[in-house]
């Protein structure tokens, strides 16, 4: 009798435990989807929607890495990029531009001269690309703004500001336009302050209209600026292509961004 009694408390001990131990992998699931939740609170209901529309904020923010391709007139142009901390080297044909987190710099691999502005340039086209999720980066401000209508379709739309000292240039203003049945980012407005330090009152208008996915992530394939009269849309004017992009849950490598001895820090 007492054999069998001290087996039956062997076996509770470890059934005991077996709870214990799946009450405690429960937690932080259940903390996770807490987080998820509250963080989808600190964006309107809208602009939430077309975060899932294009995959979802969570798992944008799983990500650690992108790399994509443009090709130019120039040449071919691969853009690296850390997503979290947004260090970013850009190399092209005869100049290669990076950030290590402190300095944008400038190696030119030829006599011929940059004639771009590399404090400028070294993250435009990342933005342009990682529409919506960008939108979700902090000291920013939301507000419901009038809708666009091109060829007869209503496009709503949601307006972004800057807290002041928000990057390099927090008088930046710019309108995501969705689809107000998908959800889908349609177009985006933008303003370009650079320098300045003053709002612009001159809107930029780029169609989003071809999409691929990577990773889970809708991306777009192509961009398409177009001429504007009176701050809106009326022509298109040119599109852009981007190629073999990829996104990563690793980062590069800081040695990926860091300054070669040849380069200038941008001024």
């Amino acid at each position: 009798m007492k054999h069998l009694l001290y087996i039956l408390g062997i076996a509770l001990f470890f059934i005991s435990c077996k709870n214990e131990t799946k009450k405690t992998e429960d937690k932080p699931k259940m903390e996770t989807e807490a987080i998820s939740e509250l963080a989808k609170t600190n964006y309107p209901e809208a602009l939430s929607k077309v975060f899932e529309a294009h995959g979802g904020i969570d798992n944008w923010n799983r990500m650690e890495a992108l790399e994509f391709a443009l090709t130019k007139p120039t040449g071919k142009e691969v853009t690296k990029v850390n997503l979290k901390s947004r260090e970013s080297l850009i190399t092209m044909q005869n100049h290669t531009i990076g950030f290590n987190g402190s300095n944008v710099w400038l190696d030119s691999k030829a006599e011929e001269e940059y004639k771009g502005n590399p404090n400028f340039y070294y993250n435009l086209m990342f933005y342009f690309h990682t529409m919506p999720f960008v939108l979700a980066d902090n000291g920013i401000n939301y507000e419901t703004a009038k809708p666009l209508i091109f060829d007869g379709i209503e496009y709503p739309g949601i307006k972004i500001s800057y807290n002041d000292g928000v990057g390099s240039s927090s008088k930046d203003e710019y309108i995501l336009y969705y689809n107000a049945e998908t959800f889908k980012m349609e177009w985006l407005a933008y303003t370009v302050t650079y320098k300045t330090q003053a709002k612009s009152e001159k809107w930029s208008f780029i169609k989003y209209g071809n999409w691929h996915t990577i990773e889970g992530i809708l991306l777009p394939e192509t961009l398409t600026w177009y001429i504007v009269e009176d701050n809106v849309p009326v022509k298109k004017r040119n599109d852009l292509q981007f190629t073999d992009v990829k996104l990563s849950s690793k980062a590069f490598s800081a040695e990926t961004f860091k300054k070669p001895e040849s380069a200038t820090v941008a001024q």
